[in-house]
């Protein structure tokens, strides 16, 4: 115990030599900490300024981008809102065209049925009337042929045609087995004995002779020219080639000098105008043209043409044909003839049987009308219009739809992207 004591105490110095350098250096040490220590501060705040500066940009960048993804998420979404009002606009177009073509189809179901009733009443109606049918087809034929025997009466004066078809009119009458036709078939026959009582005109035999006379006006000869177209007064002065009739020569040679001076014509009728013998081919022209007139006139009842054409015929064989000539007397009694001929008839002013058959088709008209009164059905225009609006409309529905869907079929661009 006492060397552990001595030895402590030999140790004090050390103890105390190390103490009062301990104090030395913590005197000098809390200098040098706290300028350490202010340094670490600045570092620190450094570092944290960069920290944070680095926080503010992310988090700066990262509000920027959340915010143009917001504007471009308002924005699809404001576009979806369009496309869905679109598309329920469209729908509801849709809803409504198809309820209008509902409403058509069933008005023209109405329709169908309404003219099927219709159409169904008709051929009832049809079915009764078809039993009286037969008369009243005979009675309309029977006012047909009287009314057409008028006009060939009257326009053509053809009598033959005219009976032929009264005889038509009264044997149609007769199929109706009417007592109450009696009268109407008596006035038929009145007339058809007033008929057959005119004067028979033989119009095709008028126009035969017209052109008989026209074929023979190059048989007649000119007055003052024989047969062989010299001169009634001119001698055979031919000179022979015998001598022996030296004397008979001269004498025609002496004769033909002295007819150069002086030409007697001989002749037993008047005087005529002078007509050059290569003009006769006009005259004879002339003359078979008036032929013809007159036998254009004949169908066409125009008398006044007839005799004019025919006097000048007449006129101009007398001035300029031999009429002493067997076949120019021939040609001039058949002109003469011929204009005596009548080519008209004295026709009746009236027949009593169209005005009697007119009454009573009248009558019987009144009378199918009165059986049958029937009420018109609707217009067939109406329907028709209705239709053609009908289907218009749909094509336009149709036509709205198909661009709607084309716009609705575009991209949506993202703006983010």
């Amino acid at each position: 115990m006492t060397e552990q004591k001595n030895t402590n105490d030999n140790d004090l110095p050390k103890d105390t030599a190390k103490a009062d350098e301990s104090v030395r250096y913590q005197e000098v040490k809390p200098v040098n900490n706290k300028r350490s220590g202010l340094i670490g501060s600045a570092v620190a705040i450094l570092v944290i300024l960069a920290i944070g500066g680095s926080l503010y940009y992310y988090t700066n960048q990262q509000a920027s981008k959340l915010s143009v993804e917001n504007q471009s998420l308002k924005s699809e979404l404001a576009q979806l809102q369009q496309l869905q009002n679109t598309y329920q606009q469209r729908f509801d177009n849709i809803d409504s065209m198809f309820n209008s073509q509902k409403q058509t189809i069933d008005k023209l179901q109405n329709e169908r049925q309404t003219t099927e009733r219709q159409i169904q009443d008709l051929q009832t109606r049809f079915a009764a009337i078809s039993s009286a049918d037969v008369k009243s087809w005979l009675l309309a034929q029977a006012d047909f042929m009287v009314k057409m025997a008028g006009r060939k009466l009257w326009n053509d004066q053809d009598v033959v045609t005219a009976v032929s078809l009264l005889k038509g009119a009264d044997s149609s009458l007769a199929e109706m087995n009417d007592p109450s036709l009696l009268e109407i078939r008596r006035a038929i026959n009145e007339d058809i004995s007033s008929l057959a009582a005119l004067t028979k005109i033989d119009n095709d035999g008028i126009i035969l002779q017209l052109n008989q006379l026209a074929n023979q006006i190059d048989n007649l000869r000119l007055a003052g020219f024989e047969r062989n177209g010299s001169p009634m007064d001119k001698n055979d002065e031919t000179i022979s080639g015998s001598l022996s009739d030296w004397k008979q020569n001269l004498s025609k040679s002496w004769k033909s000098f002295m007819d150069d001076f002086i030409t007697i014509r001989r002749r037993d009728t008047a005087a005529v105008p002078l007509l050059a013998p290569n003009q006769d081919v006009y005259l004879r022209e002339n003359i078979r043209s008036r032929l013809l007139i007159a036998s254009q006139a004949v169908p066409r009842h125009q008398t006044e043409t007839y005799q004019q054409s025919l006097e000048a015929v007449s006129t101009w064989v007398r001035a300029y044909f031999d009429t002493t000539d067997p076949s120019t007397t021939a040609f001039l009694d058949t002109v003469s003839e011929l204009e005596k001929q009548p080519i008209t008839l004295a026709m009746p002013s009236e027949l009593k049987s169209p005005t009697l058959l007119e009454k009573r088709v009248e009558k019987q008209i009144r009378n199918l009308l009165a059986q049958n009164e029937y009420v018109e059905p609707p217009v067939a225009e109406a329907q028709d219009a209705q239709a053609v609006e009908a289907e218009h409309n749909t094509s336009e529905s149709v036509q709205d739809a198909a661009a709607d869907s084309t716009t609705a079929d575009a991209p949506v661009t993202h703006q983010g992207e």
